[in-house]
C-alpha cells in the first residue's frame, strides 16, 4: 500500500484547537467596533479566511473603511493579542496530529499550508517539537491572496516539487489535510485531493464542500490510509 507523494497539513483547526483563541482575539482586536461577532458568526462566515479577510469582513460590517492601513492595524493588535495567549499554552494540539505529521514526514515530504500568520504558527510548532517535520511552509505572508483562493497550495506543491524533484509531486499525486470550506475550496482548487477532519464543523458540511474524505480525528491514522480515503490511484502513490 504506497503513500501520497505529498501531505499537506493545514494548521489551524487541523493541527491545534485554536479557532476559538482566533475568534476571541480577532473580536478584542475590533475594540468593540461594530457588532461583536459571535462563535457563529466566526464560524460560518470568517473560519477559513486569513486576517486580512476577516477584518475586512468585519470591518465592512461595523461600516468602517476597510482600508489597508486600518487592517493591518488590526491584524497587528490581534497577532499581540495571540502571541500572548498562545504563550501560556492555550493552543493544544489535536489528537494524534503531532504522530501523523511525524509518520507522513517519515514516509515523505510534508508541507504546511495555512492561512494564518507565520508569527502565529512557527512558536507552536516549536513547542510541539514538530518545526523539523515540513519541508516547506506557506503561510498568509506568502501570497497575496489565501484561502479559498488556491494559490497557497499551488506555492506549496511547487516549492515542494522543486525541493524534491525526484518525488514526483503533483497535485493530484498529494494529500491536503483540511477542516474549513474554504481550506478545502483552495486545496480542490490546486487540483489537491483533500481529507477532511471535523473538529469545528460538521462532516455533512465537509463533504459538500468537496472532500474526498471526512474523518472526525487524526489519532491512530496512518500516512497509506490518508493515500486510500483520499482516492489516489494506486499509480500515484509511492511506494
Amino acid at each position: 500500500m504506497g503513500v501520497p507523494a505529498a501531505v499537506l497539513f493545514d494548521f489551524d483547526g487541523v493541527i491545534v484547537d485554536s479557532e476559538r483563541l482566533h475568534h476571541e482575539t480577532m473580536a478584542e482586536a475590533m475594540a468593540g467596533d461594530g457588532p461583536a461577532p459571535s462563535w457563529e458568526f466566526y464560524r460560518a462566515e470568517l473560519m477559513g479566511l486569513d486576517d486580512r479577510g476577516a477584518f475586512a469582513a468585519l470591518l465592512k460590517r461595523a461600516g468602517l473603511p476597510a482600508s489597508p492601513d486600518e487592517i493591518r492595524r488590526r491584524i497587528e493588535r490581534k497577532a499581540a493579542l495571540f502571541a500572548t495567549h498562545a504563550a501560556t499554552g492555550r493552543v493544544p494540539a489535536f489528537p494524534g496530529a503531532v504522530e501523523l505529521i511525524r509518520a507522513c514526514a517519515a514516509a515523505g515530504p510534508v508541507g504546511l499550508c495555512s492561512g494564518a500568520l507565520r508569527s502565529d504558527i512557527d512558536p507552536v510548532l516549536a513547542a510541539l517539537g514538530i518545526a523539523d517535520c515540513f519541508a516547506v511552509r506557506v503561510s498568509a505572508d506568502d501570497v497575496h491572496q489565501s484561502k479559498p483562493d488556491p494559490t497557497s497550495y499551488r506555492l506549496c506543491v511547487a516549492r515542494l516539487a522543486a525541493k524534491f524533484p525526484k518525488r514526483g509531486i503533483a497535485p493530484a499525486a498529494c494529500v491536503a489535510i483540511e477542516d474549513t470550506p474554504d481550506g478545502i475550496a483552495s486545496a480542490r482548487g490546486a487540483g489537491i485531493p483533500v481529507v477532511a477532519v471535523a473538529t469545528n464543523l460538521p462532516a455533512s458540511a465537509l463533504r459538500a464542500a468537496g472532500a474526498s474524505a471526512v474523518v472526525d480525528s487524526l489519532k491512530g491514522l496512518l500516512p497509506e490510509q490518508l493515500a486510500a480515503r483520499a482516492g489516489l490511484p494506486d499509480g500515484a502513490r509511492r511506494g
